[in-house]
């Protein structure tokens, strides 16, 4: 998703475009149109899962990078305009597990998605959009610098910081621009403590039908919060295209943020079943996100063993 700061590329899947930010640039995924896709024999993988992997040095550098200066600036980087009706400030129990996820995108620009920590067998896992990891159908264009800010407010790191050691996407994702989800594994904290034993995790379900009221949550850069602040939106979730879609008008810097089924507002509790992928460019108050099936879980489980 090239770059200038009044210009962004679609992400074509459908008529969707995409919600990661970077500089003064709202970042898109570019991927095909899924029509297209589904017309094409997929490319035999042995492995039908991509993983990136930072070097010890890569992750202290990462630290280092995003100063809370740093992360001060890229918020003021990009505004996105007002924040729509839809999207509401959440005001409820702090969401530990949801935080921003800051990286320097492949063009080499400061940005960040949103991500959360899951319920897994390493304690360590994050879940996020795969175009807040590396750009569809373009194997060489990746992120790097990537820092896990979990439950993020107004610059400040209430549960520290966490750099992700690997991140996992489809295959699909890597050649095709199919199936926008990325599992990342992350270090634990400057004091040896494992991510979800910090900040909890929230559970997470595959094959789980479309239907239900959903609770979505992002750090859209729109104003006035600029991506310093958690959005929510809640609607009622249901299919269209292959994917699924909810009533909900965040913007960039929302990408990655949790879709979160039998959400209690009182524990910050629910069940991911899907992330923010893209809007939909013809109605904007639509938000649509991955159906979790097979390919998310292995994408999962490679994370959660890793």
């Amino acid at each position: 998703m090239p770059e200038t700061s009044t210009s962004a590329i679609r992400r074509l899947r459908g008529r969707a475009t995409g919600l990661a930010v970077a500089g003064t640039a709202l970042v898109l995924a570019a991927p095909i149109p899924a029509t297209a896709a589904a017309g094409q024999a997929r490319a035999a993988s042995a492995d039908p899962v991509s993983v990136m992997s930072y070097t010890t040095k890569e992750r202290q550098e990462a630290l280092a990078y995003w100063t809370p200066a740093r992360i001060k600036a890229v918020g003021k980087s990009v505004d996105l305009g007002p924040t729509g009706p839809k999207a509401k400030p959440w005001k409820g129990t702090a969401l530990k597990t949801v935080g921003r996820l800051f990286f320097v995108n492949a063009n080499g620009a400061d940005t960040w998605c949103t991500a959360t920590a899951v319920n897994s067998a390493n304690r360590s896992t994050v879940m996020t959009a795969a175009h807040c990891v590396r750009r569809g159908s373009s194997p060489g264009n990746t992120n790097f610098s990537m820092v896990f800010v979990p439950g993020h407010n107004k610059g400040s790191k209430p549960y520290g910081a966490f750099a992700v050691r690997t991140a996992a996407t489809p295959h699909s994702w890597e050649t095709e621009s199919t199936d926008d989800l990325s599992a990342l594994v992350v270090d634990a904290d400057a004091s040896g403590r494992k991510l979800t034993d910090v900040v909890g995790g929230q559970d997470i379900a595959f094959n789980r039908p479309v239907g239900g009221t959903i609770s979505s949550f992002g750090y859209s850069a729109t104003r006035p919060q600029l991506g310093e602040e958690l959005l929510h939106c809640v609607g009622t979730a249901k299919k269209q295209s292959g994917l699924q879609a909810i009533p909900c008008d965040m913007s960039g810097g929302s990408s990655g943020g949790p879709w979160l089924a039998d959400f209690n507002a009182t524990t910050g509790k629910g069940t991911l079943v899907s992330v923010n992928s893209s809007l939909d460019s013809l109605t904007p108050t639509e938000m649509q996100g991955e159906v979790l099936g097979a390919t998310a879980e292995q994408v999962y489980d490679r994370a959660q063993h890793g």
